[in-house]
């Protein structure tokens, strides 16, 4: 990362948690924002020579470098914009007098400590304890024992910082689903969505398509197909509506609508592998992915065993003694339930009722992870149903009990849906040798 870049994120860590950018006593005066600061880093790297940011380099330095003559734009009204010409970001509006002290008052001593405090004991929050004491001594810490931290935590967050990463949007896709099957969409609400998750990640818009086409497909199947849905399918899908038209025009006039959701399903699950591949493409080097649940889930739904069953098996031998494998916050959704067989919504209901009768004692500790389901668990359930469905023999099936073993003792307890999925997959195949 430049210099510049990293002192850039510094300055304004500083500004914004130091409240410098807030009025103080609330009269509504202009303040300092972080368009600001970006106009001094703009101007700094124009006018500061290359040896000033790279011979001797000391971020703080710099940092206290540039505060200073932040505070003497401050006290003579002047901020000129960097790409306005004679335009001023700063006028007689601005409430500055306790800015500037605050600005003047700033040396290396305080920065470095400031950032020790505030911004490197946070992040050794997150570290093993033998870095953290080297921070939290009684006494002020040495520049040896800094420095060691300081490497540490690099070290570290270098070595997490895709898993954290990739943890990020998990919970990013848990609440895409949680707001999609919670709100009834329009329209106007999809584009919004899709403009504004387009502007964290692309890959966001794929799964939001996916998961609004399955509530599309719900609200089909419970009040008929509506102009509503129609636009809403158009939105979403976007060009490739036009391969959609046909099969809307059967349902309008037949009034049948059960190829449309059939579409709309196959459309949805081809937007989930399709986000699948994209989780697989960028973090496949930090957990075990496999792209192909969904497809196989729908395979299953269809009654084309013999496909789902080898997608199943090849998803089931990648994930078995894998490290860390994904869950997937299938069953909590409703728009989900229309791709899951009865068995599993029971058990989901069961693990529902489980977790509301915790809540009722203080004592117990739970979270949503209880009704969530591992690829792992899914691919095995389907696996075996797909082995039942097709009459394998005892042989197939006891390498499949095998499996099953193997992922009861690599889920915790309190993995309760995951648990009841393999308990019941493992009595349904021994009840076959049994016959």
């Amino acid at each position: 990362m430049p210099v510049q870049q990293i002192v850039y994120h510094m300055l304004r860590y500083f500004i914004k948690t130091e409240r410098l950018t807030d009025c103080a006593d609330n009269s509504g005066a202009g303040t300092l924002s972080n368009y600001h600061t970006k106009t001094l880093m703009l101007w700094s790297c124009e006018l500061k020579p290359r040896s000033w940011w790279t011979e001797d380099l000391n971020l703080v330095r710099i940092c206290v470098e540039l505060l200073q003559t932040l505070s003497v734009w401050l006290t003579d009204t002047r901020c000129p914009h960097y790409f306005i010409n004679n335009c001023n970001l700063l006028d007689n509006s601005f409430n500055v007098g306790s800015v500037v002290s605050k600005l003047m008052s700033i040396d290396e001593e305080y920065l470095s400590t400031w950032f020790v405090n505030n911004y490197i004991g946070q992040c050794a929050q997150l570290c093993p304890d033998n870095v953290l004491r080297l921070i939290n001594n009684n006494s002020r810490p040495t520049s040896r024992q800094l420095q060691s931290a300081v490497s540490k935590i690099v070290r570290r967050r270098l070595n997490t910082s895709l898993y954290d990463f990739w943890v990020a949007v998990f919970l990013a896709e848990v609440s895409i689903s949680s707001a999609v099957s919670r709100r009834s969409l329009t329209v106007r609400s999809c584009i919004c969505w899709m403009n504004e998750l387009a502007k964290i990640d692309e890959r966001f818009t794929v799964y939001f398509s996916a998961v609004t086409l399955l509530q599309v497909a719900c609200r089909t199947t419970r009040n008929g197909f509506s102009d509503e849905l129609m636009n809403i399918m158009e939105t979403v899908l976007g060009r490739n509506f036009s391969q959609c038209c046909s099969v809307l025009s059967v349902c309008k006039t037949e009034l049948n609508t059960s190829k449309l959701v059939e579409l709309l399903q196959k459309s949805a699950v081809e937007h989930l592998t399709t986000y699948r591949q994209l989780e697989a493409r960028d973090f496949g080097s930090v957990v075990t992915l496999v792209t192909t649940d969904f497809d196989a889930l729908y395979a299953y739904k269809r009654g084309d065993y013999q496909r789902c069953l080898q997608l199943s098996t090849v998803n089931v031998h990648t994930l078995l003694y894998a490290a860390d494998t994904p869950i997937v916050p299938l069953p909590v959704y409703p728009v989900f339930l229309q791709l899951l067989d009865d068995d599993i919504v029971s058990l989901t209901a069961l693990t529902l009722i489980f977790v509301g009768l915790l809540s009722v004692y203080p004592a117990s500790t739970h979270d949503n992870y209880d009704t969530y389901i591992s690829q792992l668990t899914l691919s095995l359930y389907l696996m075996t149903q797909c082995q039942l469905s097709l009459r394998h023999s005892v042989t197939s099936l006891a390498h499949t009990l095998d499996y099953i073993k193997v992922a009861q003792r690599g889920h915790p307890c309190e993995s309760t849906l995951d648990q009841l999925t393999l308990r019941l997959i493992e009595r349904k195949a021994q009840q076959t040798f049994l016959h």
